[in-house]
């Protein structure tokens, strides 16, 4: 074997096995990412599930890099289901989003106690920034078909691993009704902050 056809089977073996390793590192699971609601009550710290729900999560987190939620409030909390945020100021002035995104209800998670999901319209693809804290088992929210928005479920991103105190406290606060929003708290609860944070 001549020295140059060496050399170029050398370098041929070389690239291959580059590809092949950028072809495994493709196909490996996103890493968690966690993110902490710093709120007026406490800290909240979710584990995002990005291999369930990777369009979800890359708008929550866009949501989360861009400061939106930064001075948002939990505007609507229901002490046997759930506690929703992420779109009001404390004014009740809902915050300009971007563009809905698709429902990833069917990923095969659940609305249990301590989960996170995306709050939505009557249509199955209205979700844009709001999301809400299951604070009870929800069953009723997943996903059991495609014929409507009412069997398609709530996408299930997100779980709180840190401050489930602090959610079972919001959910106790006293509520009213603002304009047409009914289980106002009447404390703002504020998000101060939303940032990623390590494990």
């Amino acid at each position: 074997m001549s020295k140059l056809r060496h050399v170029m089977l050398f370098a041929l073996m070389i690239t291959v096995t580059a590809l092949t390793g950028l072809s495994a590192s493709a196909q490996e699971p996103a890493k968690e990412t966690l993110v902490e609601l710093q709120t007026n009550y406490g800290n909240i710290t979710i584990k995002l599930f990005p291999d369930k729900a990777p369009k979800t999560v890359e708008n929550f987190l866009g949501y989360v890099d861009e400061k939106f939620y930064d001075g948002t409030i939990f505007h609507r909390v229901i002490p046997t289901f759930m506690i929703q945020g992420g779109g009001h100021t404390e004014d009740m002035r809902e915050k300009k989003t971007r563009a809905a995104i698709e429902n990833e209800a069917d990923n095969g998670l659940s609305n249990k106690r301590g989960t996170l999901a995306m709050a939505r319209k009557s249509d199955p693809d209205s979700a844009t920034a709001q999301f809400f804290i299951n604070v009870k088992d929800n069953q009723s929210l997943d996903h059991r078909s495609k014929a409507s928005g009412r069997t398609w479920g709530y996408c299930v991103f997100g779980q709180v691993v840190k401050g489930m105190s602090v959610v079972d406290d919001i959910k106790n606060v006293p509520t009213t009704t603002k304009g047409y929003h009914e289980n106002v708290p009447v404390k703002p609860v504020i998000i101060q902050k939303a940032i990623r944070v390590k494990e």
